[in-house]
């Protein structure tokens, strides 16, 4: 579901697979046995970027395969496992001894919206793709930890209340407007560039990294009960 790549001391992890690179239990799986892996492996100055390819950087949960249990209350059940075990890589995000970009390079729905935003850094794509939170659409409830998330790092309740309460799709060009992304670049390739020279510039600071993991959980306190749960996972 997921590869890594070292270069120097990058680490990128692209989402792989399906178009949409669904976020499901094998995606969690994957996901966090990378972070795991580069968790280990991380010196001063290593910096992780997330990336995928195709029209999707991540649409979420897997709707499908919730949709695929035999009754709507054992669709429910797998909606809210997913809930559940995806707690622990936003935890993993925050809790990573090293800057973290996320390189957007297509829509970045519900859970894919929140993947993007447990990154340090979001850089999105202008041409394409949109930052999108669908639960009121579909006419389900947010999980605490999105919620805190997005209190956490979209600044304005103006902004949060559209993006919630509205289901606003906010392209590459207004993210960054409205202080959700930090920057918007024309294609993919233009944005993996970006994205490196970002990572190679950070990586010259050659930051002791368990300092900066713990500077990083003491801006998001809302966050604390996922960073316990985390504690002796990684």
């Amino acid at each position: 579901m997921c590869t890594l790549e070292r270069r120097g001391d990058l680490f990128i992890i692209t989402l792989t697979g399906d178009d949409e690179h669904w976020i499901g239990p094998p995606f969690i799986s994957s996901f966090l046995s990378l972070l795991t892996q580069i968790n280990s492996q991380a010196t001063p100055g290593s910096v992780l970027i997330t990336t995928s390819h195709g029209r999707f950087f991540s649409n979420g949960f897997h709707l499908p395969w919730a949709q695929s249990a035999a009754s709507k209350s054992a669709a429910r059940d797998r909606i809210l496992h997913m809930v559940h075990i995806f707690k622990p890589v936003v935890a993993a995000l925050l809790s990573l001894p090293m800057p973290t970009i996320a390189a957007v390079s297509g829509h970045a729905a519900a859970a894919g919206f929140a993947l993007a935003l447990s990154h340090d850094y979001v850089l999105m794509r202008r041409d394409k793709g949109v930052l999108y939170m669908s639960e009121i659409d579909l006419g389900f409830t947010l999980p605490d930890y999105f919620a805190t998330l997005m209190r956490s790092k979209i600044g304005s309740a103006s902004v949060r209340r559209d993006v919630l309460l509205a289901g606003m799709k906010v392209n590459g060009e207004t993210a960054v407007k409205l202080g959700i992304t930090d920057a918007a670049h024309d294609g993919e390739e233009a944005l993996m560039e970006a994205a490196v020279a970002m990572g190679e510039k950070l990586a010259k600071r050659k930051w002791e990294g368990e300092a900066y993991a713990e500077i990083r959980k003491s801006l998001y306190p809302g966050m604390s009960p996922l960073f316990n749960e985390l504690s002796g996972k990684l």
